[in-house]
């Protein structure tokens, strides 16, 4: 447990706290996996794990040689590039079956890249 004297000294720990409370909800199971998302300065990440086994069944980065060079000379490229890997996310979960998903924000608000990753998520085939 987490000191509350702490908690208000440390962004960190806060976006811990939150996720924690989010997890008590939210489970994925092997028919409908957990769409986990965890959000750095320069990179976002999204995983399909199935709780119930214990297991990911996949991950993608910002970083996957893929996107690298997906993202746009203008704009804002990292909400860019965060669609366009939630869209690869979710085309490499079709292949493998995976249509339906539980979205896990990882304690994150729901806004910019996080955002944009589920909105790419849903364009490319998923639903949640």
């Amino acid at each position: 447990m987490i000191k509350p004297s702490k908690l208000r000294k440390s962004r960190r720990l806060q976006r811990q706290r939150r996720h924690s409370r989010i997890r008590k909800r939210v489970h994925g199971t092997g028919d409908r996996p957990r769409l986990a998302v965890h959000r750095s300065i320069r990179n976002i990440q999204g995983q399909l794990i199935d709780d119930d086994s214990g297991r990911t069944l996949m991950g993608l980065s910002t970083l996957a040689p893929e996107l690298r060079d997906a993202a746009p000379d203008e704009g804002s490229r990292k909400v860019e590039a965060a669609r366009a890997a939630g869209r690869l996310l979710a085309e490499r979960a079709s292949e493998q079956g995976v249509t339906r998903v539980v979205f896990d924000r990882g304690g994150f608000r729901y806004h910019g890249r996080v955002r944009a990753f589920a909105e790419g998520a849903r364009a490319g085939g998923l639903s949640f």
